[in-house]
């Protein structure tokens, strides 16, 4: 008869503990039991949890008041991209910081980065591969200083959730194109309302006034444009083909941040590659199909100016809710409609948008 093999004191311990409840759960199964895939996700906790503490040490180690300040130049889904000093860092933000702040990072926003050392990359180790090329700077962004202004938009035109464009610009250019995609005069007045409201100094460019069909319909849009000079609204005609008032727009760049912002096809790329061709930024075609803009852009990005300044390209937009402005505040951004001296067209932009925006509490 084959014998049992004895049980080790340890094991009887162990037995006892448990039989009389002196022993929890945890301690009965010393060695767990994985599947591969759940081996690779204790991996990854077990990595994710050492970096999370060799931050914290690292972050005790220095004063984040000591640390540079760069700008964001362009952000993507995972990263940023960060200049420093005439160096560009690829940077992410610290988990912790994304956690306690609601703000939502974006193109033009000052940040304090900590330079983290980046490994070369690129190497296969064989005689005929090319050297390995060196990553770009890496960086982990700290803290988001407090903006001086902000430009942003609301996901709808219900205005349920805040999209924040760009930050820290001075005046924003809202470019419409006579034809090819059409002017929409509701568009550019919500634009305004957006400017505004959010600090910057508006001005309206109208792009492509070349292809006005006839000479009455460019008097109409001059007569848009006088209008808004009328309230205090800086304007501009352009046409890249004609080279008219690419000088002059050049003049209101100089030494500003201005972002750039319209409709899908308008000409924004084409007005910058114009003022410096040395940028040539990627250039799209209208749709033959729905005579609409195609999105050649689809980050925002932050050039610099050889004149002084900088501009940032945004993304074309087909729709652009009006956020964090109250109903009762609207009138504001419509001093015409509130004297009574508005056309047609500029009272039915501000019904629509009144009527567009949520209604206050006391309601």
């Amino acid at each position: 008869m084959k014998r049992r093999p004895k049980k080790t004191s340890r094991q009887k311990d162990m037995t006892q503990d448990y039989l009389s409840d002196a022993v929890d759960e945890d301690r009965v199964e010393q060695q767990q039991r994985f599947s591969p895939r759940n081996k690779n996700a204790q991996r990854e906790k077990m990595l994710r949890t050492a970096l999370m503490r060799a931050e914290e040490q690292l972050r005790d180690m220095d004063d984040i008041e000591a640390l540079p300040v760069g700008t964001v130049l362009q952000v993507y889904s995972l990263y940023s991209e960060v200049e420093y000093g005439g160096t560009k860092y690829l940077a992410v933000v610290r988990k912790t910081l994304s956690k306690v702040s609601d703000t939502q990072l974006v193109v033009g926003d000052q940040v304090r980065l900590r330079p983290v050392e980046s490994e070369p990359d690129g190497s296969t180790g064989s005689p005929q591969a090319a050297p390995p090329q060196a990553a770009p700077p890496q960086a982990v962004i700290e803290q988001i200083l407090p903006r001086t202004t902000v430009l942003a938009r609301s996901d709808s035109f219900k205005a349920v959730d805040v999209h924040p464009i760009v930050a820290n610009a001075q005046q924003m250019l809202i470019v419409a194109s006579l034809h090819s995609p059409e002017v929409k005069w509701g568009l550019v007045d919500r634009m305004l309302v957006a400017a505004q409201s959010g600090g910057l100094r508006p001005i309206v460019c109208l792009n492509k006034v070349d292809l006005a069909s006839d000479p009455g319909e460019a008097a109409s849009a001059a007569g848009v444009l006088s209008h808004y000079n009328s309230i205090g609204i800086q304007t501009l005609q352009t046409s890249v083909t004609r080279n008219l008032n690419i000088d002059a727009l050049r003049d209101l760049l100089r030494g500003q941040t201005t972002v750039l912002a319209g409709h899908s096809g308008v000409g924004k790329s084409s007005l910058i590659n114009a003022v410096q061709p040395t940028l040539d930024i990627r250039i799209g075609e209208i749709s033959g199909y729905t005579n609409k803009g195609r999105h050649t852009t689809t980050f925002a990005r932050r050039y610099p100016l050889e004149v002084g300044g900088y501009v940032i390209d945004t993304p074309g937009v087909k729709l652009f809710g009006v956020w964090n402005v109250p109903r009762d505040r609207l009138i504001e951004f419509f001093p015409d409609v509130a004297a009574g001296t508005a056309p047609d067209w500029r009272r039915e932009s501000y019904g629509r948008i009144l009527e567009s925006l949520p209604a206050s509490e006391s309601e």
